[in-house]
């Protein structure tokens, strides 16, 4: 039987909301009802290696979109927003290729986007959509932050993606912020005299 344009769903999540440096970035997935792919899980809980793994067979077996927004916005509009307009950006990008009937979103807070939504508490823990969007998501972000990593020697991308460690930390109280630190989030604002933006 032909599938229906409102069963035509999809998963969005994000990653990258609480790094001081680099995007935020969306995934949107949408998978045939009858894809199964073993393993798929929120994508903090799998070592690189499997998320690598998984984002390979979710962009052979489903269809994807991605959604960037840069430092220089979060900044502008702030980081909850940013990440809306990266969902909405991702939606877009995957409704050209295949039109989406319902969108389930990880967390309460819902993008505006042209179909309906379900906001689910913990999606990415609960819903396969979501998962799949949440690996989707960190595997391009964290793409990002390696090229990052050759561009600003020294903050240690590579190894932390932009997030508050306690190396990225003192990288920051040495060298103080580079181009792409969030100057908004606070741990990057103390830490300005040394900026070179």
């Amino acid at each position: 039987m032909k599938k229906s344009f409102e069963n035509m769903v999809a998963g969005v999540d994000e990653a990258g909301r609480g790094a001081l440096a680099g995007p935020v970035v969306a995934g949107v997935v949408f998978f045939s009802s009858n894809v199964s792919i073993k393993g798929i899980a929120d994508s903090k809980t799998l070592t690189p290696a499997k998320r690598s793994f998984l984002f390979s067979q979710i962009i052979k077996r489903g269809k994807i979109g991605i959604g960037i927004i840069n430092e220089k916005a979060i900044d502008e509009i702030n980081i909850l927003q940013a990440s809306l307009r990266a969902m909405e950006q991702a939606f877009l990008d995957l409704n050209r290729k295949k039109k989406i009937g319902h969108l389930f979103v990880d967390g309460p807070i819902k993008p505006n986007v042209s179909c309906p939504c379900t906001g689910i508490i913990k999606g990415d823990k609960k819903n396969f959509h979501i998962a799949a969007a949440s690996i989707v998501a960190k595997v391009i972000r964290d793409r990002i932050m390696l090229i990052y990593s050759r561009l600003f020697p020294g903050y240690g991308f590579k190894e932390h993606k932009g997030y508050p460690t306690k190396n990225h930390l003192k990288a920051l109280d040495k060298y103080g912020p580079c181009f792409i630190h969030r100057y908004s989030y606070k741990p990057v604002k103390q830490r300005m005299k040394c900026s070179q933006r």
